[in-house]
Order: C-alpha cells, then structure tokens, then sequence
C-alpha cells in the first residue's frame, strides 16, 4: 500500500514557513527558525513527517497544488524531479519526439542544441540542491544534542530517528549521483557547513569518492532489502546506486569498475526481488505492488497529484489519430508524445511480434517524424497505465495513480550481463545469458522462442536490449554515453544536433552545462568545457 506518501505535505508545508532558498537553493532558516522547528518536531511523528518531507521533494513541486513551486522563480513544470530527469536522459535521445515545442526547454533538449540558459536544467539542477539542502536542514534538526534538548529519549524512537538519518544520507547521494552523471560537477555542502555556505565545486572524482563512501558508511544501519515500509529505501536501493555508480565508473573517473558492479548486482539479486511475470504491470495503476521495483517515485491522483513522469506519459502517449485515451484511464495530451524511427526500429522483424514490451501502434502512421509539429507523425507507444493489473481505472482522468520505477531488477540483470560482456572476473556469461533469456521468456509469455544464443550475447545487443526493456525509465543517455554511441557520428538518429536525419554531436555534450543562475549563485562554480 502507498501509506508512507501521504505524509509528505506536512513537512514541505512546514519549509514553506520557514526556510527561503538562496545561494544555490541552500535551506536558509528565518529569524524564527528555532522556535518554529521545536514546535513542528514537538509534534508527535514529527521526524517521520520530516523525512516524508525529504522524500516528497522527489515527486512534489510545491505546496500550492500540481502547479506550485516553492524554487523562487523556477517553475513546476519544468523542476519537477522525475519529469526532468527523463527530459535529460531520454528525451534528449533516440527513443522519443515531444511534439510541443514552445513548451520551456524542450526544443533545445530534443534537438540536442541546449544552452546554459535551458529553464529544464535550472529546474533539475536546482531541485536535486533543494534535495541536498532538505537532507542537510533534516540532520540538523535530529542530532543528538536537538533531540536531547526537545526531550526525546525513548529508546526505540531514537532507534527510529537514527534509520531516518541514514536514509536521509542516502537520498543525498542519490541528489549528488544525479549531479555527478548529468552535470559532472556540483557544488558541495553538508549539515556540518554554515547557513548560507557557498560549497566549494567538486568534479566527478571528488562526487564519486563521496557517494560511494557515504553510502557504505550507513549502510549497515539501513533495513533488509524488501523489509521498509513502501515508499522508503533500503539495502537493495542502496546497492542499485552503488552497482550504477560502477557501471558507469569508466565514464566518470576513467577507472573499470565492472567487477564491483556485479558484486552489487548480486547482493541486489539476493535481496528477494523477483521478477513480475506481466511486464506491463510494473507500468500500472497498482504497481506498488510489484516485487520488482526497488525503488519508485511516488504518484498518487488525491494526495500527491503533479505533473510527474508518470502523468506525463500516460497522457502523452496517447495518439493524436488514436484518441485511445481510454485505454489507460486518462484524457490523454492531443499526441504530446511520439517514438524517433531509430527506437521503432528496435522492436522490427517477427521476433517482436508477441513481445509484451512491444507497445508500439504504427497503423495509418509513418515512421518518420520529418516535421516535429505534425503528431500524426511518428509511431506512437502504449507502456504506461493508469488503470490497473486487474481493470480498475484510476480515479483521476488526469493525475496518474502510477509509480515510475526508478530502479527496477530487470536492470540489474542487464548489467550483470554487460558486465560479463566487458570481461568482470566475477561474472560468468552462461549467467549472464540466463539473466537475458529470463526477460525475453517473460516478455513471451514464458515462450522460449525469442531466446538468444551466446554468439548474440555481446554489446551491440546488449545496447538495443537495454532500449527494449527500459525505454521510458530514464536510462538512455547514460547507456548511449557509455557505449560510445551519444556524440560522434558513429550512430545518429532522427533530429540529432538538430538534423532531420541527425548529424555528429561534439563531446562537451556528454555533460549539461551548469545553469547561468547557479553559477551566478556561487562563485565557486566553474562552466563545463564547451558552454
């Protein structure tokens, strides 16, 4: 049950009283601040709601409604989290066309020619620093000195307060990993740093080092995979960001770290995720319930309605020819969103025929997408719902009941595989092998006639593979970067760099450039090469 996100808008409400976000959307309390903290925290589940706070930052804008923002002059539709972390790691790539371009940001992303000044990268840059700053704000406010002066000494609510901490730290990784992938650099600030401290810049070494210790540190103190309350993370979710962490490591800092991938990837494997056997219902209304999400952002149509991810793509997808809004329990957005040709292309020929990842509808459409504008164009795609695995429609025709997965442990399985692929000492390629038939044999309905060889097992498959089976989820940018296919001239797809028929990108761009106000904020911060 999705119990722990309703307790979001307790603490965010709370913040709105009395913090205001300056120098890079550090938490700067008012005068006020001592007397207006001891008060909430006096509440009883006050550190719970505070941490819910923490967490609700990943889904919520603002206080206001779906439409609020409480960044000073950033606005909700293009800073909430999950909604530009997928404009950054799959809308600026070869999987999908958004078709309204006078949307801020958006044409600038999908063509690949984004500047500084691009309002989706102040947005993602600025709430994953609230991120950061709500975390600092949090272990602050419940270090043992508070918490002896506010009177807490039970036992077992400390015990509770000390997980809250540690999960906190975690999602400050999560917030410093995010930097640290698109932007390459972030500016660095702890709960031991004053009010208003300008943190200094750390590159992608500096990020890497403290992620990956911050996380080892509390792990021990985290829950069992599988053993928090829905919503919270936990061991399996810790080790997802260290196994991506080291996936990505030869990109980040120039080192293989492939084996301590698989080492990841199996202690996450070990945790208990199994596998759901409809793939399509990780995409649901009800996918809560799924035992193959490791972690998901969080959407609810009452509670917690924005402008999210899943909101996005359930309505979004809906064709502007098809008007099939029904078939996902919403009104849908006029074709707002629709597949390049060269991610069409992936699921071509009669081995994709019965692939229930296959949710492409190209009847009376062309594959080509030769005028952004027209929404006729393009074929479009049917992998989010807001109804549920067993019919029940959602309740809302707008805001989406359904989670967006986050981490899920088909990803892990791939990783596993393309490590074994990039020669890890502790990987076997008959498992990794096992590992992707699992996922062809699930996406057949237990069929075995999509299996695949050993001699197909390699890189190039691997790549595509990855496509089939997390398109949508916010991975592609990072694939493509890793595979040597997102700049270059090696692979182009449809309007890259602003071509029809794409064209080379330059390397620089394998980083987003810091936004023009963030490093207004703090002179500490330097421009990526190249911007």
């Amino acid at each position: 049950m999705k119990n722990f996100k309703f307790n979001f808008l307790a603490f965010i409400g709370l913040l709105s009283m009395f913090i205001s976000c300056t120098d890079d959307l550090n938490v700067s309390p008012e005068d006020d601040d001592v007397f207006t903290a001891d008060n909430f925290y006096s509440q009883p589940g006050a550190y719970k709601q505070a941490l819910a706070g923490v967490y609700g930052n990943l889904s919520l804008t603002g206080t206001g409604g779906a439409e609020s923002s409480f960044l000073e002059g950033v606005d909700a539709g293009t800073s909430q989290y999950g909604r530009c972390l997928w404009y950054l790691q799959d809308l600026t790539t070869d999987q999908v066309i958004w078709s309204y371009e006078n949307d801020p940001g958006t044409r600038e992303l999908q063509r690949n020619i984004w500047s500084a000044e691009n309002p989706i990268l102040l947005g993602m840059f600025s709430r994953t620093m609230v991120e950061v700053a709500l975390v600092n704000e949090f272990l602050r406010q419940s270090t043992s000195e508070k918490l002896s002066a506010r009177g807490i000494t039970d036992a077992s609510q400390l015990a509770d307060i000390s997980l809250y901490r540690s999960e906190a730290r975690v999602l400050r990784a999560l917030a410093y990993y995010n930097l640290m992938d698109l932007f390459g650099k972030a500016p660095f600030i702890t709960e031991n740093d004053p009010i208003n401290f300008q943190g200094p810049e750390y590159n992608r070494q500096q990020l890497f080092d403290y992620v990956e210790s911050e996380i080892n540190a509390v792990f021990p103190s985290l829950k069992a995979p599988r053993a928090n309350e829905y919503g919270r993370l936990d061991q399996g979710v810790a080790n997802m960001i260290l196994a991506k962490l080291y996936l990505n490591a030869e990109v980040f800092i120039g080192q293989n770290r492939y084996a301590d991938c698989v080492t990841k990837c199996n202690e996450v494997i070990a945790g208990g995720y199994t596998l759901n056997p409809n793939y399509l219902n990780n995409f649901k209304k009800d996918n809560d319930g799924s035992s193959e999400l490791i972690f998901t952002l969080q959407a609810d149509a009452v509670t917690t309605q924005n402008y999210g991810p899943t909101t996005v793509f359930c309505n979004g997808q809906v064709g502007s020819l098809e008007e099939n809004g029904s078939s996902f329990g919403v009104g849908g957005w006029g074709g707002a969103i629709r597949l390049r040709k060269q991610f069409s292309l992936l699921f071509d020929g009669p081995a994709f025929n019965n692939d229930a990842r296959n949710t492409i509808i190209s009847a009376n459409r062309n594959i080509e997408i030769t005028n952004i504008a027209d929404r006729n164009q393009g074929y479009v795609f049917g992998k989010y719902s807001n109804i549920s695995s067993t019919g029940v429609v959602g309740s809302n025709s707008t805001f989406v009941d359904t989670d967006f997965p986050l981490f899920r442990l088909a990803d892990v399985y791939l990783m596993y595989a393309e490590c074994a692929v990039r020669g890890a000492s502790n990987a076997t390629m008959s498992q990794a092998l096992t590992y992707v038939n699992m996922l062809r044999e699930r996406a057949n309905n237990s069929s075995t006639v999509a299996n695949i060889v050993m001699g197909d097992l390699d890189l190039d498959f691997l790549i595509d593979e990855r496509a089939r089976e997390l398109y949508m989820e916010s991975h592609r940018r990072q694939d493509l970067i890793r595979f040597g296919k997102f700049t270059g001239g090696s692979y182009n797809w449809a309007w890259k760099g602003n071509g029809s028929n794409g064209i080379a990108l330059s390397n620089n761009l394998r980083v987003f450039p810091l936004p023009t106000a963030s490093l207004a904020s703090n002179p500490n911060l330097t421009q990526n090469t190249g911007y």
